[in-house]
């Protein structure tokens, strides 16, 4: 069994109306993240791997298996849909128990499957609660915790800190990074920025129905050679070294902030920056507290490359 989720060359359209296209990616063990617009294919994307679509054109592998076999896919594989979909009348325990129970396990794996699921999120005392009477946080939670129970390889999971209080949304976080951190493929949409920063290993960036980009962030920074990099340098001189930067061709901008002590630049060659900074520290004894990119993070990458061209992430 392979340990990567492939598309080569995969398309799905919806009629006239394009989902993705032309698709070939690899993903990893670990925790990767789908941002871009809405409508750019991040949903069409998980249900192409999920088996819920199938391709127009092109192959998916999840893990070695196709998804166009769900008997075996369904094993290997959780899904946390974007939106709520419960069957009517279950409690939060019978409605991951009944799903168990339909992948052939007994009574005993079951149950003990269902309370750890539960205990994963926090829903251990509403167990016995109907699904129905669940807040918007705790149903997002149960959705989350029947996505894992089985023991997937494979978790898909579509905006899952939809509803969750910050609290919540911190656990959340900790569990996606636990998962990651075994070995599983953890497949996250999101579109909160900052919460992509923390969350993934890497990330794959989509602009209408394209992958524009897709790796670790900063590989993918490296790769945005029409933005000069920025680059924030705490010291106790900023002005000497400003004056210093100045006489190169490829700063582009140096600005003090904050305290004075805070030096944001703009440079052409980070690289060339980086010698000229030992340099200035050797000659003049310049007292430097950090040194850090400033424009490294999915935010800052996902305005350079798909920014411009409107709609919400």
């Amino acid at each position: 069994m392979s340990n990567l989720i492939t598309f080569e060359n995969v398309s799905r359209f919806y009629g006239e109306v394009l989902g993705v296209n032309r698709v070939s990616l690899s993903i990893p063990p670990g925790v990767t993240s789908l941002v871009g617009p809405n409508g750019s294919g991040k949903t069409t994307l998980m249900n192409l791997m999920s088996g819920l679509l199938q391709p127009t054109d092109g192959k998916i592998e999840v893990l070695g298996i196709s998804p166009g076999n769900p008997e075996r896919l369904c094993k290997i594989l959780g899904y946390c849909a974007q939106f709520d979909a419960f069957p009517k009348g279950l409690t939060g325990y019978k409605f991951i128990y009944s799903y168990l129970a339909v992948h052939g396990m007994s009574h005993a794996e079951c149950d003990e499957r269902t309370r750890a699921a539960l205990e994963m999120v926090g829903l251990t005392g509403a167990a016995d609660r109907h699904v129905g009477a669940y807040s918007k946080g705790m149903r997002q939670r149960v959705k989350l915790a029947h996505a894992i129970a089985h023991d997937p390889k494979v978790i898909v999971l579509d905006e899952p800190l939809n509803g969750l209080d910050p609290m919540a949304r911190a656990e959340a976080i900790a569990l996606f990074q636990q998962w990651g951190a075994q070995g599983r493929h953890v497949i996250v949409s999101s579109h909160i920025l900052h919460e992509v920063d923390r969350i993934s290993d890497q990330v794959i960036l989509l602009s209408q129905g394209y992958v524009v980009a897709e790796g670790q962030i900063q590989g993918v920074r490296s790769e945005v050679t029409d933005q000069p990099m920025q680059i924030l340098v705490r010291c106790d001189r900023p002005s000497v070294l400003a004056a210093r930067l100045f006489q190169q061709d490829h700063i582009v901008e140096a600005i003090i902030q904050g305290d004075g002590k805070n030096l944001l630049l703009r440079t052409k060659d980070a690289d060339g920056f980086y010698l000229l900074l030992n340099r200035v520290i050797l000659e003049t004894g310049l007292e430097v507290e950090s040194v850090a990119p400033a424009d490294d993070d999915v935010n800052s990458v996902y305005q350079y490359l798909i920014g411009a061209e409107g709609g919400n992430v």
